[in-house]
């Protein structure tokens, strides 16, 4: 059976200060992020052989071939496990600013110009009710980025959506810096944005959503 591990880092915890502080980047990876890891371990386990043999991803994009008594704990701590492994590749030192490329276009098409989707991201995303991710995601349905807000550690892909940027608003994501100032949180986190990385998962949307979902 595959043992999923805890990612990596791509930098070190302090590589993202000021605008996300290296202790709540340490607490979130090696406690919540660890935390979904071994729920999904634990839950993985209770799977069939068939399904032990796909990625996390592939299940959570049809929930429908697990068994319904697993569902939710392989939804929720699959979701945390790929949610939070996209998140941290999401950002860099030293990025941030405005996106180039085939993924500026796309949301120049859909949202009029990029401060209007960051403004919209960030309005939404801060008024998300409880626990959840602001998203940007690719439909392939309208061949269109969209925004797309989910609630607990919900992943686009089971609304058959791909994602391509998302933002945790769980308060362990900034309550250490930022207390109940989750506007503020955003506003801070567009710094750190890897818009390289985004386009590039942007270029290959298309080519995922055909190879994830079955009726692509």
């Amino acid at each position: 059976m595959v043992e999923h591990k805890l990612p990596k880092m791509p930098y070190a915890y302090d590589a993202l200060e000021p605008h996300l502080d290296a202790q709540t980047m340490e607490i979130h990876h090696t406690k919540h992020h660890q935390a979904y890891t071994n729920g999904l371990n634990d839950a993985w386990e209770d799977m069939s052989e068939e399904n032990q043999d796909q990625g996390v991803i592939k299940i959570l994009a049809d929930l429908d071939q697990v068994k319904p008594e697993i569902r939710g704990k392989i939804n929720f701590h699959g979701g945390g496990y790929v949610n939070h492994e996209m998140f941290w590749k999401s950002m860099a030192p030293g990025a941030g600013g405005k996106p180039d490329g085939n993924i500026a276009k796309s949301i120049d098409k859909s949202f009029g110009s990029f401060d209007k989707f960051k403004e919209e991201f960030s309005n939404k995303t801060a008024t998300i009710q409880g626990s959840g991710w602001g998203w940007l995601v690719y439909n392939p349905k309208s061949k269109n980025v969209e925004y797309k807000a989910m609630e607990n550690q919900d992943n686009p892909v089971i609304e058959q959506l791909v994602p391509l940027l998302g933002l945790d608003v769980w308060e362990h994501a900034y309550y250490l810096k930022y207390q109940n100032k989750r506007p503020d949180y955003i506003a801070a986190w567009w710094n750190v944005v890897d818009w390289q990385e985004i386009n590039s998962r942007f270029s290959r949307a298309e080519s995922f959503a055909k190879a994830l979902f079955s009726s692509w």
